[in-house]
């Protein structure tokens, strides 16, 4: 079912695109005709009309409470321009007091999307998204004269967010400098933060509380820290109303790339590739990851550096998805395209895994295991008063990296960094993946590498591998690793800490924040039998150096 757009909405074209909007999505080979069963159904249930009605029941009856306070993104397309005159007066008073160097201090919904909108516009935006002390201590204490923060928190209580937010009003009283004049709140109404705001006098922008925070990327959270850039805020929402227009109608874009995802039975890897809009892969990674991981189901996304990326070997159970703000290069291999630009993108993102969630049977809003190991972290800061954790005892200790490892990974026997590795890659399930976790610094010109390691492993395995930075990933992929198909190997990489960097008002750093929160995932995964190895870097720069040599001796 092929449709483009013309004065009177979609009309049908073929059997394997759809345009309107400005969005178009193309189908290929299986996932096309298994796209079109999908379809049959979702008309005959009317779920492109009812969805665009904010139908509560469209998950069914245990996701219903739910749902009913979380499709307020629907909307945002035509209501979040009632926000554009204050947004406007602060980005403009902000510019005028010489503040060009714009923080985003946020976590997951409340970062990735602002991120992708600033460099997808080639502006500069700096993401506070980590708890790695070196990371935060160079964002802390750089150009204070001419910082401006964003605090986005939709709960207004998140912890990473909260300790940003701590550093940041400290460091700008030491350099003699008035928070409430660098400091810009976004958060839901009468949540914490929102209280705090109100009484230090930090200006503050209210985002809709029927929002979830990984749809809320045309909500002010994805809006303020890109008017603070200089990003045309309004001419997003532009593109994406042009798409909502066409979401009632069933042979909307939209709806075609929810079938894809959601109805082809057992192509549940969904592999993400493209090169504009820059970034839009990482806030797909969350959306769909945390929206459908649970219930030991799911979709699980793959960033990839390219749809050619060496390492990506196509299988039964992989959907590679190409996507592009203009028509991208097209492989063979490429099942789904998705063109359009990027106000577009986000809503049709969101829409199609809303009805992804319907497609498998999940509540697509909710996210049970996320709390798990914010719970678990808690739990750790608390049992470490006198400031040491409960690291565990090396497996086997290899030059710079110390080897940590859960029940069930296989490398028990392990004599050497090469050969846990290879011993940890054999325990790849045939349907399953391997996940890279680091709890590094990801600015940082040594650490920042180790983002290279997701295709240095690939190469080695058939199977898919994803990389994370922590705690980051926590809020995106952490939930499929916990609530989705127990099918995943686990490689964490911790490193130590050369200066650490208190929180003020808390008896904990953040190096011990990060460690905790490393430390709460790893328990929380081998609770359930994921096989979960650590790998410690008692030096950073070695460590990755011993890891790449060692990978090295494994290659074929």
């Amino acid at each position: 079912m092929t449709v483009c757009e013309d004065k009177e909405g979609p009309i049908a074209l073929s059997s394997d695109q759809v345009q309107a909007g400005g969005l178009t999505v193309t189908l290929r080979g299986p996932v096309r005709d298994a796209a079109e069963n999908a379809l049959q159904q979702l008309r005959a249930s009317r779920v492109a009309s009812r969805l665009a009605a904010k139908d509560a029941t469209l998950w069914g009856p245990a996701a219903e409470p739910e749902a009913s306070i979380r499709l307020g993104w629907v909307d945002l397309p035509q209501e979040s321009r009632a926000l554009l005159p204050q947004i406007s007066e602060i980005a403009q008073a902000k510019r005028e007091a010489g503040l060009d160097r714009v923080v985003l201090a946020g976590m997951g919904g409340s970062s990735l999307a602002p991120e992708v909108i600033a460099a997808s516009r080639d502006a500069r935006l700096i993401t506070l998204d980590t708890t790695d002390p070196h990371q935060v201590r160079r964002v802390v204490t750089t150009d204070l004269d001419r910082t401006v923060v964003v605090v986005a928190s939709k709960s207004g209580s998140t912890v990473e967010t909260d300790s940003h937010r701590r550093a940041f009003e400290q460091a700008f009283a030491d350099a003699g400098i008035d928070p409430a004049e660098r400091i810009v709140v976004v958060t839901d109404p009468g949540s914490p933060l929102a209280e705090l705001a109100g009484e230090r006098g930090y200006p503050t922008v209210l985002a809709n509380p029927h929002v979830g925070g990984r749809y809320s990327a045309l909500s002010a959270f994805g809006l303020v820290p890109s008017a603070l850039v200089g990003v045309d805020i309004e001419a997003l929402l532009d593109e994406a109303a042009a798409l909502a227009a066409t979401l009632a109608d069933d042979t909307n874009p939209a709806l075609l790339l929810g079938a894809a995802l959601g109805g082809f039975s057992g192509r549940d890897k969904v592999v993400l590739a493209g090169a504009t809009p820059v970034g839009l892969g990482d806030w797909i990674e969350q959306l769909v990851a945390e929206s459908t991981g649970k219930d030991g189901t799911g979709l699980l996304p793959v960033v990839v550096e390219s749809a050619s990326a060496p390492g990506f070997t196509p299988g039964p159970d992989t959907h590679l998805v190409v996507y592009g703000e203009t028509e991208p290069e097209v492989p063979e291999t490429a099942d789904t395209v998705v063109t359009g630009p990027l106000g577009a993108q986000f809503l049709a993102w969101e829409y199609a895994t809303a009805v992804a969630g319907h497609l498998l049977g999940i509540n697509p809003f909710d996210q049970p295991n996320v709390q798990e190991s914010k719970d678990n972290t808690k739990a750790l800061l608390e049992l470490s008063n006198n400031g040491t954790l409960p690291t565990g005892t090396p497996l086997l200790t290899d030059g710079a990296v110390e080897v940590y490892a859960s029940d069930g990974t296989g490398v028990g026997d392990a004599k050497n960094l090469a050969s846990v590795l290879r011993a940890l890659i054999e325990q790849i399930p045939d349907d399953g993946y391997l996940a890279v976790m680091a709890y590094l610094d990801r600015d940082a010109e040594g650490d920042g590498q180790a983002a290279a390691l997701r295709s240095e492993l690939a190469a080695l395995t058939a199977r898919p591998v994803t990389f994370g930075w922590g705690p980051r990933f926590l809020h995106s992929t952490g939930q499929y690793h916990k609530g989705g198909p127990a099918n995943g190997v686990f490689l964490q990489i911790t490193g130590d800490i050369t200066e650490d960097l208190p929180i003020a008002g808390k008896p904990y750093t953040f190096s011990r924040l990060q460690l905790a929160q490393a430390l709460g995932d790893f328990n929380a995964l081998a609770e359930r039998s994921r096989p979960t190895v650590r790998l410690h870097w008692r030096d950073r720069s070695a460590g990755l150096a011993e890891l790449i040599r060692a990978l090295g001796e494994i290659r074929p």
